[in-house]
């Protein structure tokens, strides 16, 4: 084991670090899987129009948000007609006719919530991971299961409302003085609690996906480095860890899915097999690019700290 390795044992990076890992994970995570839901979406919306007041699910490969269709004709990215004919066709044609930043249609305002959202649960998945380690052993194979499930909960917890307000300003076009009565209405009608509807099919989701998850890749980063005869994980154990633990949760949490999907859009047409691959070819790039880019950040800024103290 070289110096510099040893030194990285001891040097950890700090919270503001991971913040900064994750933030920037999650921003290349966006960019890179938001066009495979962006032309999914534009396939369904030429084979079943979308009329005003109905919802969809977007996904920017952090977070699903629900959207609700608006007036506007041909205007709107989601309703502009593109005769395609599969997948590969429409990449195509969308690039040629509306340029490539129509790949990316409807990102930026999801973003707002989705990056905290990352940053929250990955910074505090590995600030609960070392508090754990610390406490009860390094050997403790728990120990991922419990930290996902707290850190996505906590995660959640905190985005529900965002997520509840942003769906109601979209579908309703209010303006903030609106929205903060309809707030107001909302808590002294309803209580605080409401403002969390739609939170526990998300939770019912996401915890067990989470739990599955950092439990599955720890366990197959560590057995793949064994294998590679390396003390650390490169930033391809990262990625194919990442690709089969998400992908292994994917499936296991789908019928979860469904249901959260089907509740909030209030469409009872989805059917699970049919969801499966749609969901894994969105889940395992995901899963994988954001959690190699985690990594890669973490360690980029562990040799910072390391050579810092050497100074």
């Amino acid at each position: 084991m070289d110096p510099e390795t040893r030194g990285q044992e001891i040097i950890k990076v700090t919270p503001l670090q991971q913040m900064l890992a994750s933030c920037t994970g999650a921003i290349l995570t966006s960019l890179i899987v938001t066009p495979l839901d962006v032309v999914k979406i534009r396939l369904q919306a030429q084979n079943n129009p979308l009329p005003k007041g109905k919802c969809f699910v977007y996904s920017n490969g952090l977070m699903d948000h629900l959207c609700v269709c608006e007036e506007g004709g041909n205007k709107l990215w989601y309703k502009k007609p593109g005769n395609f004919q599969g997948t590969l066709d429409a990449f195509l044609k969308i690039i040629r006719n509306e340029g490539i930043k129509s790949l990316w249609s409807g990102l930026p305002p999801t973003l707002v919530m989705a990056v905290p959202a990352t940053v929250i649960y990955f910074t505090c998945y590995d600030q609960l991971s070392a508090l754990l380690r610390s406490k009860l052993g390094e050997n403790e194979t728990y120990i991922p299961i419990v930290a996902g499930v707290v850190a996505r909960f906590g995660a959640v917890t905190v985005i529900s409302p965002l997520e509840l307000i942003r769906t109601k300003m979209q579908s309703k076009k209010f303006s903030y003085m609106e929205l903060h009565r309809f707030v107001s209405k909302k808590v002294s009608e309803d209580g605080w609690i409401s403002l969390w509807k739609g939170w526990a099919p998300t939770v019912l989701r996401d915890v067990p996906f989470s739990a599955m998850y950092w439990y599955n890749y720890e366990i197959l980063k560590k057995w793949l480095c064994e294998k590679s005869g390396l003390y650390e994980p490169t930033f391809m154990i990262n990625f194919t860890s990442g690709a089969l633990s998400g992908s292994f949760a994917a499936v296991a949490t789908l019928p979860f899915d469904v249901v959260k999907t089907q509740k909030q859009t209030q469409l009872w047409t989805y059917e699970s097999h049919k969801s499966l691959i749609p969901r894994l070819i969105k889940i395992a790039p995901a899963c994988a690019i954001m959690i190699s880019t985690y990594e890669f950040g973490k360690a980029f800024f562990q040799k910072q700290n390391v050579r810092r103290q050497q100074c």
